[in-house]
């Protein structure tokens, strides 16, 4: 079966053929091939688009393949049974497989702001719309539908807005991606500050791709980042989270922490741990930038990372500046430490929004670190057996690297944990000891009496 005329916008669209590219069906999911021939069965159109069509041309394994066609949302609902829906602002169908997920898109086309609503509205008045921006530019609406041409001038780079077709196995490029493949650039497709206003994350989407594919970013697709980063606090909270993960969750954190950093969008995110990293003496970029490589490491292994930890690392310079604050007459340390942790949070939660369920984990790491200095045998036995203790005994010796001075500690528990039994117990005698005489000495200082 050949494309058919009646799609138009195909003309538009330079033709990479199947000896001029390197993607193999060999290469392409299963699933995602049964998706785009069971829409080619039923008469429609449907490619493989973005990350997954970028990341072939590059020689790189994708991590998941995304579809566009021209089937509308319930059309495709139709076809699969495993279909779901989600969405209102940008409509999308998930096709799930077992743990699978292959995301599907209804050609989008370009639409005026129209239907302009004021900002800050509630958002059961734009329930309904098809279209919608607010005053200020941005979408708050986007399900107006159009042909391929149309959709890639909607998306937001040109090298994720090539299009593999199973029709003759080509690759369809109508911006310059190919181009600025082969540039090792990142580009925004249309004019920067509109496109910029229109969604405000997607300064943050450059400089993760940048970061992800070591792309510099185009020259008019980075200057407007210093005026209109502030764009990005009218993204709600949440969306920023997951976008946080996305930034510091893919493998390559250090690259994009310092990106972040260097063209002024970090402030916008991680506006408590920069200033701690200004004002403190303590190393704490340092610190950052190890939570930062370690986190890349495990992932270049296969090894999972848990946003708590992330969290409790990057907000430790915060938590210790706000410790350094007055204690309010009364409050004992402990008291001191909630009131320190909970302001914290409250700080970074007007950036973005941590789950509760995040926060609660990141704040057993941050008091397993008062616990792991105490080294009392109740306080050893508690956290030992504690479900944090190994995030927390991780923050310690990132500490300790940094060059927070810690006297050691970080160097005893990993011999306490290589050691046997009865090792252990004289290590914790030794220690108690060591605390008795520390003690006595402080009391006797404290009643004058010299030795």
């Amino acid at each position: 079966m050949s494309l058919k005329p009646s799609l138009t916008g195909l003309d538009k669209a330079c033709i990479i053929e199947r000896d001029q590219h390197p993607i193999s069906r060999k290469q392409i999911a299963p699933n995602a091939l049964k998706v785009l021939y069971r829409f080619r069965d039923a008469g429609f159109y449907a490619f493989l688009v973005g990350g997954g069509v970028r990341d072939l041309l590059l020689g790189n394994k994708p991590k998941d393949f995304d579809i566009a066609t021209n089937a509308t949302p319930n059309e495709i609902k139709g076809l699969f049974r495993n279909a779901r829906i989600i969405g209102r602002r940008f409509k999308i169908v998930h096709i799930r497989f077992g743990r699978e997920i292959i995301e599907v898109t209804t050609f989008r086309a370009h639409h005026h702001p129209e239907n302009k609503i004021a900002d800050h509205i509630p958002r059961k008045q734009i329930r309904g719309l098809d279209s919608a921006h607010s005053n200020s530019g941005m979408i708050l609406r986007d399900n107006v539908y159009g042909d391929i041409d149309q959709d890639a001038l909607q998306r937001d780079f040109t090298v994720n807005a090539l299009y593999y077709t199973i029709e003759k196995f080509r690759v369809l490029d109508f911006n310059t991606g190919i181009a600025d493949l082969d540039k090792r650039e990142i580009r925004i497709i249309g004019d920067p500050f509109t496109r910029y206003r229109e969604d405000p994350v997607r300064m943050l989407r450059a400089v993760r791709f940048s970061a992800k594919l070591n792309f510099s970013i185009e020259e008019s697709t980075e200057k407007p980042f210093k005026q209109l980063g502030h764009l990005l606090k009218s993204v709600s909270p949440h969306r920023l989270f997951d976008e946080t993960l996305k930034l510091l969750a893919g493998g390559y954190a250090v690259a994009t922490f310092n990106k972040l950093r260097t063209l002024h969008l970090g402030q916008y995110l991680f506006a408590p741990t920069l200033d701690a990293m200004e004002e403190a003496e303590l190393p704490w970029k340092k610190l950052v930038d190890l939570a930062l490589a370690n986190t890349d490491k495990r992932l270049a292994i296969d090894k999972s990372v848990t946003p708590a930890f992330l969290f409790a690392a990057l907000l430790w310079p915060a938590l210790k500046l706000n410790l350094t604050k007055p204690i309010y007459s009364g409050v004992n340390r402990h008291d001191h430490f909630i009131q320190a942790a909970n302001q914290t949070f409250m700080e970074q939660q007007n950036y973005t929004a941590i789950p509760r369920r995040v926060t609660s984990t990141s704040r057993d790491i941050w008091e397993l670190q008062y616990r792991l200095e105490r080294r009392n045998k109740r306080s050893i036995e508690a956290a030992l057996n504690h479900p944090r203790f190994r995030a927390a005994y991780d923050l310690l010796l990132l500490r300790e690297q940094a060059g927070e001075d810690l006297g050691g500690l970080g160097q005893w528990w990993t011999d306490f944990q290589n050691s046997d039994t009865n090792r252990k117990k004289q290590m914790i005698t030794a220690i108690s000891q060591s605390g008795r005489r520390r003690q006595r000495s402080r009391k006797r200082n404290e009643s004058g009496v010299t030795e």
